[in-house]
């Protein structure tokens, strides 16, 4: 299994370097798009929703959105010559405000899954609310991280992979080594507290890097640390929060795309939740980078 997940990474870790810096910005948001896309067609399964004319719903639910976010300056430049009411067009900033909601649910999630990790896996949920909140968290991943690309850079979009990848990598190779004591055994047994704290000290690690790389006031090293912790504390609970929902479906997996990793949402689930924290985090930050 470890060596189908090493060969799996060594083919799509280039061709994900490749994307980031050399595809532009129309087409890299359609690349993502189909990835999430994906992602919520293993989601309708997860969540039970089995009958095809719901899972076609649940991706036309997400492609529409994605289309209006998008090409939002231009429906306000239509509305504004429609109306002619030119002050419309000042508007477009305030699609940055949809950060709060995804950043507010993870914490959240977080919070419950800490604090009540049995109560939470045995939560139940109407399958209409599990698809809206499928459309919700992968709608605004989406939405976040292609724009972390085309707002502030390849090299910020690609640092933002990297700290969950090694986060990842750390948290294995740790738990591996020194995991006696499980994070949440309920519902991830195979998480432990040794993993945890590593992935949080290669967050460190990587900011600090980067920090001194590119010359960082130490203010701005401070808060570029503590964005990358906690975006790598979300990431984690991102991930149970999928196994929570493969838990409750019965599944191991979400899917079998990808050997030795499982489906897409299972490669995802760290940088879902991470996407748009981290979004915040550097818009904050906007004016000190």
């Amino acid at each position: 299994m470890l060596k189908q997940r090493i060969l799996t990474a060594l083919i799509l870790i280039p061709l994900v370097v490749l994307a980031v810096y050399l595809m532009p910005v129309p087409y890299f948001v359609l690349l993502v798009g189909l990835i999430v896309l994906l992602a919520g067609w293993e989601w309708t399964a997860l969540v039970g929703i089995n009958c095809w004319t719901g899972r076609i719903l649940f991706q036309v639910g997400l492609i529409l959105p994605m289309l209006g976010i998008y090409f939002w300056t231009y429906i306000l430049e239509f509305a504004a010559q429609l109306t002619n009411f030119p002050e419309i067009r000042t508007q477009s900033g305030i699609i940055e405000w949809l950060v709060v909601l995804p950043v507010l649910f993870w914490l959240l999630v977080m919070v419950l899954i800490r604090n009540t990790p049995e109560a939470f896996l045995n939560l139940k949920v109407k399958l209409s609310y599990k698809g809206l909140i499928g459309w919700f968290i992968l709608l605004s991943a989406w939405m976040f991280f292609y724009r972390l690309k085309a707002f502030y850079g390849a090299d910020m979009a690609m640092y933002f992979l990297v700290l969950i990848w090694l986060a990842d990598i750390a948290a294995y190779f740790t738990g591996k080594k020194y995991g006696d004591k499980k994070l949440a055994p309920v519902i991830s047994p195979g998480k432990t507290l040794a993993g945890f704290y590593g992935a949080l000290a290669s967050a460190v690690v990587s900011a600090v890097v980067v920090s001194l790389i590119f010359e960082f006031h130490l203010i701005v090293l401070s808060d570029f640390v503590l964005l990358s912790v906690l975006t790598v504390l979300i990431s984690i609970y991102g991930d149970l929060f999928i196994s929570v929902v493969k838990r409750q479906g019965g599944f191991k997996d979400s899917g079998s795309l990808l050997p030795g990793h499982g489906g897409i949402l299972d490669r995802i689930d760290s940088i879902i939740a991470a996407a748009p924290f981290f979004y915040a985090g550097i818009y904050l930050m906007g004016g000190q980078i």
